[in-house]
């Protein structure tokens, strides 16, 4: 569902409308790019995400679905496909739904500029192949590392991390530890700070040799106590009080060592993510 200000939108069913992310594949890129565009109007939606449509019977069966919601709320479902099939496109298009081919849209004036006929091929976006086996193997390799270096559980082999995260528990170290790795296969090991820690902080002497590649996470202590309550309630662990300590002696920490960190408190992982990338310079390694 898109977050909208309620404010904004009337209670008309316009508002509300009916989404099909349709493809022969993941249907992920479709996924995406349709989100992308949506996120630009006012509406509230009801997905539905249909990957591996591959033959006639199945796109048939999908047609109905999206006939049988236009018929019951007299509004046009908004199809998002991409498919190679021919028949089986014309299946869906010719279906009662608002159909986009989120492919075919760049793929036609890219051919015109480039003077070169598209060669498609099924899963070749997420699907392996020679050409992307080894970016899926970096992939693999980086989620195995992310988990391996977990929350400190190894401080071994760190010269192969291409990032290693700082922060307190609960600030969202682990989460974007795999972010990273899943989508950009990149290594990225991440360090906690304990309540522990706070009467004597200091940077691990394990991780100085490595303070090139050091970035810390941040948050505000009324968030952060409120995601630990719901972790441990009633705890001196999840208390303002203690929250606040811990994110001030942190801070302080990055500043003394000249840390560049961010404050994850109104950030998504996607945004954090893509905010570590840009401001350490890591290379992205796009499956």
């Amino acid at each position: 569902m898109i977050d909208t200000h309620p404010s904004l939108v009337p209670k008309d069913p316009l508002f509300e409308r009916n989404v099909f992310f349709i493809s022969d594949g993941t249907a992920i890129t479709a996924e995406v790019l349709g989100h992308a565009v949506l996120s630009q109007f006012p509406i509230t939606i009801t997905s539905y995400t249909l990957p591996f449509v591959t033959n006639q019977t199945r796109a048939e069966e999908i047609r109905d679905q999206i006939n049988a919601l236009y018929q019951q709320t007299r509004i046009r479902p908004l199809v998002f496909y991409s498919i190679i099939s021919e028949e089986v496109r014309r299946i869906i298009t010719c279906s009662e739904g608002f159909c986009q081919d989120i492919v075919q849209t760049l793929v036609a004036p890219l051919q015109q500029e480039i003077g070169l006929e598209p060669k498609p091929e099924l899963h070749r976006t997420h699907g392996l192949s020679k050409k992307n086996l080894g970016q899926y193997d970096a992939r693999i390799a980086a989620i195995d590392y992310a988990l391996a270096h977990d929350d400190g559980i190894s401080l071994r082999n760190l010269e192969h991390a291409h990032v290693i995260i700082l922060g307190v528990s609960r600030c969202g170290k682990t989460p974007t530890s795999l972010y990273l790795a899943m989508q950009f296969g990149i290594q990225a090991a991440n360090y906690p700070f304990t309540s522990d820690d706070m009467d004597n902080l200091q940077l691990p002497a394990a991780l100085k040799p490595f303070q090139h590649k050091l970035f810390g996470l941040t948050i505000s202590p009324e968030r952060l106590a409120a995601i630990r309550e719901e972790r441990r309630e009633n705890s001196r662990y999840a208390s303002l009080h203690q929250c606040r300590i811990e994110i001030a002696e942190v801070e302080a920490l990055f500043r003394k060592n000249k840390i560049n960190y961010l404050n994850t408190t109104n950030y998504s992982v996607e945004e954090i993510s893509t905010k570590i990338i840009d401001c350490m310079g890591l290379k992205r390694r796009m499956f």
